[in-house]
C-alpha cells in the first residue's frame, strides 16, 4: 500500500504538534513545581547562536502550515511572532492544528510531482513536491520540534521519548 502525501504531511504535522503541546505542558508544570519563572524556559537556547524555545515553536508551526499550504497550492496564514508565554505557544499550536484540519487528502493528491518554488537564502529554488516534503519540509520541522524538546530537557524538565512522541499520552 502506498502512503499518501496527506498521511506523510498533514497527519504527521498534526500528531507531532499535539506531542509538542504535551512537551510544553510538562515544561510549564515543571516550572511551577520547581518555582522557576516560566521565562527561564521560554527564553532558553541550546547555544548562543540558536533561537530560544519560543522561536523554535514558532518556526515549527510555520513549517507545518507552510509546507501543507505549498503542497495544496494555498496561501499559508500569517501569524505574528509575538508569543511570550506558554499559553501563547499553546494558542499558536492550536491555530496551526486547526488550520491543518481544513485540509483533506484530495487537497494534496498529485502533489508528489507538483513543482514547489520558494525563496531560500535570497535565491529561488524549485523541486518536486515529494522531494520538498521529505528532504526540506520534514527535516526542518523535526529540527525545530526536536530543538524545543532539547532546550527543555537540557534545562532539567523530566522529559523522555514517550513525551516527545506522544506528548506524554499513553495509547
Amino acid at each position: 500500500m502506498a502512503i499518501s502525501m496527506y498521511d506523510a504531511s498533514i497527519a504527521v504535522f498534526s500528531a507531532r504538534l499535539k506531542a509538542l503541546a504535551g512537551v510544553l505542558n510538562a515544561a510549564e508544570q515543571n516550572a511551577v513545581d520547581r518555582k522557576i519563572d516560566p521565562d527561564v524556559f521560554l527564553l532558553a537556547r541550546l547555544a548562543p547562536d540558536m533561537y530560544p524555545l519560543t522561536r523554535q515553536v514558532q518556526i515549527a508551526t510555520d513549517h507545518a502550515k507552510g509546507a501543507s499550504s505549498r503542497l495544496a497550492g494555498r496561501e499559508a496564514p500569517r501569524f505574528e511572532d509575538d508569543e511570550q508565554s506558554f499559553d501563547d505557544l499553546h494558542a499558536r499550536i492550536g491555530r496551526t492544528t486547526d488550520y491543518l484540519a481544513t485540509f483533506s487528502a484530495q487537497d494534496l493528491d498529485g502533489s508528489e510531482e507538483k513543482n514547489i518554488e520558494m525563496k531560500l537564502g535570497g535565491r529561488q529554488i524549485a523541486m518536486p513536491g515529494l522531494q520538498y516534503l521529505l528532504h526540506f519540509a520534514m527535516p526542518n520541522f523535526y529540527f525545530h520540534v526536536t530543538t524545543a524538546y532539547d532546550i527543555l530537557r537540557h534545562n532539567g524538565v523530566p522529559l523522555g521519548k514517550v513525551t516527545f512522541i506522544s506528548g506524554g499520552q499513553r495509547s
